[in-house]
């Protein structure tokens, strides 16, 4: 449910007017006083699409600056998405934290702020609260369906999958999981969050929105493979949400879970990390899944990294060097 807080007015203004047919390609533009511009902004690009009646689709990536699928897929749709072939609206954000986006790094490079774990956000905070403000007051409330990209960044690896939550709404999870079987990754995920305080998804979700969110690869870059994954996926839920006309391409995908936090590794020791495991290969309980051997000094036997249970291996860190308690494994069951 949407708080109503007695809070100011967002600073961030729209360049567009988000509500008018056809379209329309501008900014949303937040006042930033700084040391190279006095009275200088922040400029997120937003392109809206609307025409007729029919539900909005809110379609964002970037919430994480180091992630670059959703960037791709979403800019390109800005681009070539024409009125005619819409019923209703698509709302395109390509990078929700453009600061990071910019710098190519996860938080913000102007107040280190992680976008995916600030909100609801305040419009008298940060720049990266203001941002999540802006959401969680004006876009979101105008959603039906919300689609938000992200890939593993510069420190994990995924196999690529689209993801939803397990919800007490079980109405609005079935919703969530046909949308995630429309987007038609290889993979399909009912994901378990470790960090699930602040984020996106929830304040999305607690508005009872349809949400689908993805992991579609990482190390910092992108391939052929996870951007096709990305175009198609972006095209298949706006038809299967009837936006766009027409039956969504189909795909095969293996379903997997995240049931609990068995799923993850963390290494408990720094060093540099040995992969015995590959993505997506099976694994079984306690099989060792990466070794950490020790950098200070030669002669040391490496630490194992053993998995909590059985399935295939979903995630895992990226590059090689790992820290204690880093992320080093994920493992979704089938």
């Amino acid at each position: 449910m949407l708080m109503t807080l007695d809070l100011p007015p967002s600073p961030i203004v729209p360049t567009i007017d988000l509500a008018a047919p056809g379209v329309r390609h501008g900014f949303l533009r937040l006042p930033y006083s700084r040391d190279d511009s006095a009275w200088g902004s922040v400029m997120i690009p937003i392109t809206v699409v609307a025409n007729g009646e029919g539900p909005t689709a809110l379609l964002t990536g970037g919430n994480h600056g180091d992630e670059y699928e959703g960037p791709i897929a979403l800019f390109d749709l800005a681009r070539r998405l024409r009125p005619e072939e819409v019923s209703g609206r698509v709302i395109i954000v390509p990078a929700m934290n453009y600061p990071a986006f910019r710098a190519g790094t996860r938080t913000s490079p102007i107040d280190k702020g992680n976008l995916n774990r600030t909100f609801p956000g305040r419009p008298d905070g940060t720049v990266t609260q203001k941002i999540a403000d802006f959401f969680q007051r004006h876009l979101l409330p105008m959603a039906d369906i919300v689609l938000d990209f992200h890939s593993g960044g510069r420190t994990l690896d995924f196999v690529p999958f689209a993801a939803a939550h397990i919800l007490p709404d079980k109405a609005q999870e079935a919703a969530s999981f046909a949308a995630v079987a429309a987007f038609g990754a290889p993979y399909s995920m009912k994901m378990l969050e470790i960090d699930a305080v602040g984020m996106y998804d929830t304040a999305a979700e607690e508005q009872g929105k349809i949400f689908v969110t993805t992991e579609l690869g990482g190390g910092g870059t992108s391939t052929a493979n996870t951007v096709g994954i990305a175009r198609r996926g972006v095209a298949n839920v706006l038809r299967h949400a009837g936006i766009l006309s027409g039956e969504p391409e189909p795909a095969p995908t293996r379903w997997l879970d995240m049931p609990s936090a068995d799923c993850f590794t963390f290494a408990e020791h720094d060093g540099l990390m040995e992969p015995l495991v590959d993505l997506g290969m099976p694994v079984e309980q306690g099989d060792v899944v990466a070794r950490i051997h020790s950098v200070d000094r030669t002669g040391t036997e490496p630490v194992d990294l053993r998995a909590g249970l059985s399935g295939i291996l979903a995630a895992r860190h990226f590059p090689g060097l790992v820290k204690s308690g880093d992320c080093a494994a994920v493992v979704g069951t089938v």
